[in-house]
């Protein structure tokens, strides 16, 4: 079967929109550090977007810090890819012309270093997830860590500001796209830290006065593409596309709008430049996360395995809908115009999309580490009155009891001994009592604990 590739792209069905710019005469100006599909559906969905527009040279180097397995599909192809968005009113189709280089940063480390240094870059966007920043659990950034690692994305930054520095080249634009709160400021002091660490005194200078790293917020469900998918596309294309990417229609893009020098025109695909980002990035992760997390544990523990499953399940939609407009909607104070219902409606629309499928277990993953930002937060602004959440927590609390192979957490074994030596009570009183290992984040009343208990043992 013939592979997608500047060669063939000619000969794709003409239903399939192409890149409205020549993509040879386009320098790059942005480098991407964490190549995977969502920055594949997002980020250089936007570029491509400002390109079509009329922007010129912010062609996009993208790298993948350890895996060669997305340069393995990319390479081939010229880093053209397709976005194939799924809904009930059927698929549309695209490819997406925006990256132009491909590099495995632990292979060829001075490939990723040339780009950052090259005076053509001026914005570095990064998807790497929440570990790939080295936070310790007090927020600190793990310098220990960082340099046993060898290949973290600090090596990298911190060698852009000094190469840049020496040379007398302009200042970047680092922007963190990973979910994490207030994540432009934990990229900032991160570098900052291992600026401080290599003794690089002038550079740590230059970076804290003239490079930015602006918060931001991002949103799009974007499955892992199965080997089904990929015949499914092959299919509708007429040639094979490795690097496929399946994803929603809808998509949401919040900026600080702090940049060191220019940017590509990002808002024309709908993207967002505010001042302040932290009311968009509570709102989603309170009401999407949130509402996520809780269609994952109470539809888990009535047999179904996907979001659209859950939220259609009558028992288990009243509960989130209250979650997400009476309580988290309602535990911040939004933007000037950032209209929340309308927000809700949308969410609910896109979990009911049954062309996604959204499993469950990924979202169940690693709850240890979110029911803290998601529903905590939301129970300490209502003084614990908020009883949807309450179920949602019972709900995470019940499937802790033995855990689950498909949905790991850092935390499971000390969790799983924790109903192993007690009940319910001992439980609640072990994670949120006066001494308990989540008591920071809330402190039930003896009647919230009470109603916790009965929750759980229902």
């Amino acid at each position: 079967m013939t592979r997608l590739g500047e060669a063939t792209a000619a000969t794709l069905p003409v239903s399939v929109a192409r890149p409205g710019y020549d993509r040879a005469v386009q320098r790059i100006g942005i480098v991407h550090i964490g190549l995977g599909a969502f920055h594949r559906a997002h980020q250089a969905v936007y570029t491509d977007d400002a390109m079509a527009a009329g922007d010129r040279d912010w062609a996009i180097a993208a790298a993948s810090l350890r895996s060669a397995g997305v340069h393995d599909q990319m390479a081939p192809q010229d880093g053209l890819y397709t976005v194939t968005e799924r809904s009930s009113e059927g698929e549309a189709v695209r490819l997406i012309g925006a990256i132009r280089d491909v590099i495995v940063a632990s292979k060829t480390p001075e490939r990723l270093a040339e780009r950052l240094a090259a005076p053509d870059t001026r914005v570095v966007t990064l998807t790497v997830t929440e570990k790939g920043y080295w936070r310790r659990p007090d927020g600190t950034t793990d310098i220990a860590g960082i340099v046993a690692d060898g290949n973290s994305i600090y090596h990298y930054l911190a060698q852009a500001v000094i190469e840049r520095n020496a040379a007398g080249l302009g200042p970047l634009t680092l922007v963190s796209c990973d979910n994490l709160p207030d994540n432009g400021r934990v990229l900032r002091s991160g570098v900052a830290a291992f600026l401080d660490h290599q003794g690089e005194t002038a550079a740590r200078a230059w970076f804290e006065h003239d490079w930015r790293c602006p918060n931001t917020m991002v949103d799009r469900i974007v499955p892992a593409v199965t080997d089904a998918d990929r015949a499914r596309v092959e299919a509708a294309l007429g040639m094979r596309d490795e690097a496929a990417v399946i994803t929603e229609p809808y998509r949401q893009w919040v900026i600080e709008d702090d940049f060191a020098e220019d940017r590509p025109r990002w808002e024309v695909g709908g993207a967002q430049f505010v001042a302040d980002v932290a009311p968009y990035e509570t709102a989603k992760l309170r009401m999407l996360n949130g509402a996520h997390s809780a269609l994952a544990y109470l539809g888990l523990a009535r047999g179904h395995e996907f979001v659209h499953q859950a939220v259609a399940d009558p028992m288990i939609r009243p509960v989130v809908e209250r979650l997400m407009r009476g309580e988290a909607a309602t535990s911040f104070a939004a933007a000037p115009g950032q209209a929340l219902e309308p927000y809700a409606d949308a969410l609910l629309a896109r979990f009911a999309n049954v062309t996604l499928e959204h499993r469950l277990s990924q979202i169940a993953s690693d709850g240890s580490q979110k029911v803290g930002p998601r529903w905590l937060s939301s129970l300490a602004a209502h003084g614990g009155d908020a009883p949807a959440t309450l179920t949602a927590l019972a709900a995470w609390l019940r499937f802790i009891r033995t855990g689950d192979d498909a949905s790991p957490d850092p935390r499971r074994a000390e969790l799983a001994g924790l109903w192993a030596e007690g009940d319910a009570t001992s439980v609640v009183d072990a994670l949120f009592g006066p001494n308990g290992s989540m008591a920071g984040q809330w402190r039930p009343t003896e009647a919230q604990r009470a109603a916790l208990v009965r929750e759980i043992t229902k």
